[in-house]
């Protein structure tokens, strides 16, 4: 009988529960990492919705920092008991995907077109983070090793939230003097103002209501707070540039009413950097278009993964120019893992992430 482990698995909407699978067995391209720390993402909670569907029985979660357990035979470069970390996204890295540098979307292409999410598969057609162990896929393209000195924490925001929104700014093309607004300070929106920051922009300009998402947003390099519940943002934005606009918009919510916002804040010839994962249509207004004639760019993007996004991450970490870990606001050990869905899926006690360790 094969060994178990503990699991978070998803049931149906509405529903994931800890439970047991089997520990995975290890293919040649393969490694099995026992899981150290995880931590729950806002996707998981579009998945606990049913707003993004996952298959029933699945493990959730594709945050994993762990140690290596086994390789697989024909992995060479890495050894048993390495501290390591791999994306949220792994990408096989021999895809058409990846050979056209796009490693994000390796994967989503196929027979039938293209599908949603590219080259994620942790927690969405594989198991995932949230349990007790994890098989990486090609993990000589993922595993990327945790550098001595780096807690845990300290590099639990790489594999999704720092590089997504690193990401956001990356897109936007930010360059020094630019003036910025990002749309929400949730955990990915708070790594695109800290991208902001790192990039050059002069003006970053933080949208948020709830008072310690405004004060963390100020230590990420937010010069600027508008608070949507007190004034419009989209005139409040547009007195802070005296009519000008933003060089540059990012969108970190993933609803209509922020996308919007986004839209109507970018000057002419600027751009909306859109992360937010959306669960409905979205149409885009005639005059925020500007009838298409405004050279506006709007561009979505998915978090980056592989080995060389992690290092250059971490790096960053290790650098002390962001500091991920103090977005960790809470801890749970695995067996709690659905008391720590209902605190993050309802957003209370000032959650911003959690830290969870089987």
């Amino acid at each position: 009988m094969a060994e178990l482990m503990k699991a978070a698995i998803f049931i149906e909407p509405g529903r994931i529960i800890l439970g047991e699978k089997p520990i995975p067995d290890v293919g040649p391209l393969d490694a099995l990492i026992r899981v150290t720390t995880t931590t729950i993402c806002g996707t998981d909670i579009h998945i606990l919705k049913g707003e993004y569907p996952v298959e029933s029985g699945l493990t959730i979660g594709h945050e994993p920092v762990g140690v290596i357990e086994k390789l697989g035979s024909a992995v060479i470069g890495y050894e048993e008991g390495q501290r390591v970390i791999a994306g949220a996204i792994t990408p096989s890295g021999t895809s058409y995907a990846s050979m056209c540098g796009c490693h994000a979307q390796c994967g989503a292409q196929g027979k039938h077109g293209f599908k949603a999410m590219g080259g994620w598969r942790f927690g969405n057609t594989i198991d995932g983070a949230q349990a007790e162990y994890l098989l990486v896929p090609d993990a000589m393209a993922n595993l990327a090793p945790v550098p001595d000195g780096l807690t845990d924490e300290q590099v639990l925001m790489c594999p999704d939230i720092m590089s997504t929104g690193f990401s956001g700014a990356e897109s936007g093309k930010i360059t020094i003097g630019d003036t910025v607004a990002v749309f929400a300070q949730g955990p990915i929106g708070l790594c695109a103002t800290a991208g902001a920051h790192m990039m050059g922009a002069t003006t970053i300009i933080g949208v948020e209501t709830l008072p310690e998402r405004q004060e963390m947003a100020r230590q990420m390099g937010a010069t600027h707070i508008v608070d949507f519940n007190k004034t419009d943002p989209v005139d409040e934005i547009m007195k802070i540039t005296d009519g000008r606009g933003v060089d540059v918009a990012i969108e970190a919510l993933g609803l209509q009413e922020t996308f919007e916002g986004a839209l109507r804040v970018i000057r002419p010839g600027g751009t909306l950097s859109s992360l937010g994962v959306y669960s409905d249509n979205l149409t885009l207004p005639l005059d925020a278009i500007a009838a298409g004639l405004g050279d506006h760019t709007i561009r979505t993007t998915l978090c980056p993964g592989g080995k060389e996004r992690m290092r250059r991450l971490m790096d960053v970490v290790a650098s002390g120019r962001v500091d991920a870990g103090k977005l960790v606001t809470h801890h749970f050990p695995l067996d709690s893992i659905e008391d720590a869905y209902e605190l993050f899926s309802h957003q209370r006690d000032g959650v911003l992430k959690v830290a969870i360790r089987p």
